[in-house]
């Protein structure tokens, strides 16, 4: 499959290879004071990012809010109009019927001011990254707003409003593309993207998350498989809790490299959760930093590999607001704009003093990274899980080769590979 003709290499133009989606008006999605996603984690980022000289001199887009016709891409008319009136002067005139039809209004997606053209933002920032690289300004392009990827078409999900990465892909198919692989890494299950393109074949969801028996939203079991013409491009590898880097490493390098060069795609959109921290409150698995680090490098990696350098990448979840999510996403824009920061360097005094003034009780980190161990062993088949001698360890190595088992069994056959093959 070839790139569409505008794309070829070289089109980029000089100095705007890679750039940072970013606006202010980010920091409007605000749900509630006591509500767990809260945008000091954007501002502490950008503040870190810029601390470390990451963004001196890189190429920064402010995005317009997505208009109601890129709204209707994957949204309902219906929804649309009750998000505007949920958050506008007249929200206590929206029947509550209409505001529950729509997940509005509940603990997770309470009713806040400004409701849609705040959510309109963050999909109006990562349109404006698949506008980048789709007209050749840009290889890579990183808008950590967006990742809201559990919003349906006619109710918010998830602490999500309107779906901007799904929003995006279905700009870019009708823009020159017909071959996108997305992948998830947030702690959960990408559902309202694969929801979206659960029967398109031109659209590869890949989700690796916290098994689905033991977290919300309770989907992406390994036979979840897309339908149709699709069967096969919807690609889901749960984790149980408590992975951790090495675990977590080992499963993704066993599924997902394979199945994105099988589909050869033109471009990689890379949904970055923070929220598969091993400190983050609402979620069970156990990466570090630098696990998290490692993870966007193989993105980046495999976006090299077989998508020309197109790669886009945002945000998600991730409620360690202070230690966790800066630093991760940190590394995130450093790793699209190929200015990586070594773990072990320390985090500026002038970002610490803005961090403790906002949480005086947290214990700030020190350095970018944790010491995490990212090594990991390479899955050599069914039947060669190794043994440590270390009984917990054994243990988690067999259950993290079943689900990789489980997941290349089910969707590997469709995509022409062997599942029991490491070749492949």
């Amino acid at each position: 499959m070839t790139a569409p003709t505008d794309l070829a290499p070289g089109n980029a133009a000089s100095g705007t290879d890679r750039v940072v989606v970013w606006s202010p008006e980010y920091l409007g999605y605000r749900w509630s004071p006591q509500h767990p996603m809260n945008p000091t984690r954007l501002e502490l980022t950008m503040d870190l990012a810029t601390g470390l000289g990451l963004v001196e001199g890189a190429e920064i887009v402010r995005p317009d809010a997505a208009s109601d016709t890129d709204l209707l891409r994957i949204h309902t008319p219906a929804y649309i109009a009750a998000v505007k009136r949920a958050g506008s002067e007249t929200a206590d005139e929206l029947p509550p019927e209409i505001a529950a039809r729509h997940g509005l209004g509940n603990d997770d997606n309470p009713i806040f001011e400004h409701m849609h053209e705040a959510s309109a933002v963050l999909a109006g920032g990562t349109l404006a990254a698949a506008r980048e690289i789709a007209s050749g300004r840009a290889r890579r392009a990183v808008s950590i707003g967006g990742g809201m990827h559990h919003a349906m078409p006619d109710w918010a999900s998830g602490f999500c409003v309107y779906n901007d990465a799904a929003i995006a892909i279905s700009w870019l198919l009708d823009h020159g593309f017909d071959r996108i692989a997305y992948i998830d890494i947030d702690a959960h299950h990408g559902d309202g993207v694969q929801h979206a393109f659960l029967g398109d074949p031109r659209v590869l969801t890949v989700s690796v998350h916290q098994h689905p028996a033991t977290l919300w939203p309770n989907t992406g079991w390994s036979s979840e498989i897309g339908s149709g013409a699709a069967e096969g491009t919807a690609v889901n590898l749960p984790v149980l809790p408590g992975t951790g880097d090495a675990l977590w490493l080992r499963a993704f390098h066993a599924v997902v490299p394979a199945a994105v060069a099988a589909f050869r795609p033109q471009i990689v959109i890379s949904q970055c959760g923070a929220d598969n921290h091993r400190e983050d409150p609402l979620a069970d698995l156990a990466l570090t930093v630098d696990g998290q680090r490692a993870a966007y490098l193989a993105m980046r990696d495999l976006a090299d590999r077989y998508a020309e350098g197109r790669w886009l990448a945002v945000g998600g979840g991730g409620y360690g607001l202070v230690r966790v999510v800066p630093r991760s996403w940190t590394h995130l824009i450093a790793t699209a704009l190929d200015r990586e920061i070594d773990p072990a360097t320390a985090t500026p005094e002038q970002w610490r003093a803005k961090a403790r003034a906002i949480a005086p009780s947290i214990a700030l980190p020190t350095t970018m990274g944790e010491g995490g161990d990212v090594g990991y062993l390479h899955w050599e088949g069914p039947g060669t899980t190794p043994e440590t001698g270390v009984a917990s360890l054994d243990r988690a190595l067999t259950r993290i080769d079943a689900s990789i088992a489980a997941t290349r069994r089910a969707t590997f056959p469709l995509l022409g590979l062997d599942p029991e093959d490491p070749r492949d």
